[in-house]
């Protein structure tokens, strides 16, 4: 096959993609709208799952170097009531089928295992158009522009190569995550660096919760979920401290060493909406692209979108070696097992969704956890 496959967005999936095809000897190009690989932070840990994210690095040929990032220890999990109190705990026995690392470092490493040239950065889309025969331009803010007769939108929930398939657009699930992060936790924070664990801790209650995992260094990184409109959010005052104040206030009586990852956090609060696609998104083949990510399947958080996207990535790799001179076929086999598993992810997203925050949180998702012991 020597079609050159355009990707739009160097996040794990993507950079999966041209991992993969990489190793099959297919030529790609990776345009990356932020200007370099240190433009901003890349989030905290990601567990890679034995399921989906694991096979995608070893089709990628990293398994090796994926096992060199692993954090030992932090598959251990705890749910605290809002007073402190454990309620659930699991340790990590090295036995797990999801072990954590860092998501910056897993990107670099994806990076680091392309030519180099792969990612064109600064290249932010402004506009992909159809030319007829499966080629399609895609135009970028900096006014240049190219044309590609194989287009993969591997750039996130507001995919600027969606529209070219589908009009389905995210929607607010009605709940936001405010991300904070408290630094040398251990020696700065001792009392929530004991309540967070070893691992994940997360202390639920019906339309909220506090969430963190400790990460190298002694880092506590926090998700503080708060079901409400967006207009409420837009109007406390984040990230000021009046901001803050307001978001502590409405988690009034829960145990101090859980609110200091509100208030005492080390880091301004950044402010993450959640939205979604519609469960089952799908669209009739269109010629010369396709999608895979968060682009094809936005859900909430379930700890499973950056495994399908590396996923997604090297199933798309594999569909496109698999059927060499032949575009469409590959994208056919492909769209053909994306579809259908995305929708299964998308439904347990949502059932995950409604254990943790449901007017039943936290008791239904420790009896789910509790019974795959």
């Amino acid at each position: 096959m020597t079609t050159h496959v355009t990707i739009v967005g160097a996040g794990l999936g993507g950079l999966t993609l041209a991992r993969v095809l990489h190793d099959h000897g297919i030529p790609a190009t990776v345009h990356e709208a932020e200007a370099s690989a240190e433009a901003r932070a890349q989030g905290g840990m990601l567990d890679i799952h034995d399921g989906n994210g694991q096979p995608a690095l070893r089709a990628a040929g990293l398994a090796e170097e994926f096992r060199g990032l692993v954090l030992e220890g932090r598959q251990a999990s705890r749910a605290l009531a809002p007073d402190g109190s454990v309620l659930y705990e699991e340790g990590d026995d090295g036995t797990g089928g999801r072990p954590e690392v860092m998501r910056g470092e897993l990107r670099r490493m994806l990076l680091d295992s392309l030519p180099a040239g792969t990612v064109r950065w600064g290249r932010k889309v402004r506009a992909a158009r159809p030319l007829g025969d499966g080629r399609h331009e895609v135009a970028f803010a900096d006014g240049t522009s190219v044309v590609t007769s194989l287009l993969v939108g591997a750039d996130g929930a507001w995919s600027r190569v969606r529209p070219l398939l589908s009009d389905a657009a995210p929607e607010y699930v009605g709940m936001s995550f405010v991300e904070t992060c408290l630094l040398d936790a251990d020696t700065r924070h001792p009392a929530t660096a004991k309540a967070v664990g070893d691992g994940a801790m997360f202390a639920l209650a019906p339309g909220k919760a506090i969430q963190a995992h400790r990460e190298s260094g002694g880092t506590l990184h926090a998700y503080v979920a708060l079901r409400r409109p967006r207009e409420w959010f837009d109007g406390i005052g984040l990230p000021g401290a009046a901001g803050v104040a307001r978001l502590a206030r409405e988690f009034a009586g829960w145990a101090p060493e859980l609110t200091a990852l509100i208030t005492d956090a080390d880091t301004a609060p950044v402010l993450r909406p959640l939205h979604t696609l519609p469960a089952a998104h799908r669209w009739e083949r269109v010629p010369g692209v396709t999608l895979l990510g968060d682009a094809a399947h936005l859900m909430p958080p379930s700890g499973e979108g950056a495994n399908l996207a590396m996923y997604d990535g090297a199933e798309l790799g594999a569909a496109l070696a698999a059927h060499p001179g032949d575009v469409e076929a590959a994208l056919t086999a492909y769209e053909r097992d994306l579809f259908p598993r995305g929708a299964a992810e998308a439904a347990d997203a949502s059932r995950l969704h409604t254990l943790m925050f449901g007017d039943d949180a936290p008791h239904g998702l420790i009896e789910m956890l509790a019974g795959q012991q």
